[in-house]
């Protein structure tokens, strides 16, 4: 499985990003996706998840509120859409997906900058 984001940029605060995650290769196992995100000098931390189908969704509580994760299974893409930044939501957003059947294999993309100017 491969994962590729899209979407990331530079964006005043107060605006808005849409993220995409590109899915492809033998897909049918994953039940998990989600979006990571990493400042620098920090540890990289779960930004939103959508388990199992129909999907159950967790945030960040920095987050809650102004971002919406979505999935459409039909075309293998996950979505971040991302309103409302701030200059603390600038990081390297990964794209995360985990099968359900074991041994649980886990896949992650190579990151999108996010950088939200004062």
């Amino acid at each position: 499985v491969q994962l590729v984001e899209s979407g990331g940029g530079l964006v005043q605060a107060g605006g808005s990003l849409r993220l995409s995650c590109a899915a492809s290769g033998n897909t049918f196992a994953i039940n998990t996706m989600a979006w990571y995100r990493q400042a620098p000098g920090k540890e990289r931390e779960l930004v939103a998840r959508l388990s199992g189908s129909p999907g159950s969704t967790n945030y960040a509580d920095s987050v809650k509120g102004r971002f919406t994760i979505s999935r459409d299974n039909a075309k293998n893409t996950m979505a971040l859409q991302m309103n409302s930044l701030k200059p603390e939501d600038t990081a390297l957003y990964y794209c995360y997906a985990r099968e359900f059947l074991a041994p649980f294999q886990e896949y992650w993309g190579q990151g999108t900058q996010v950088t939200v100017s004062s």
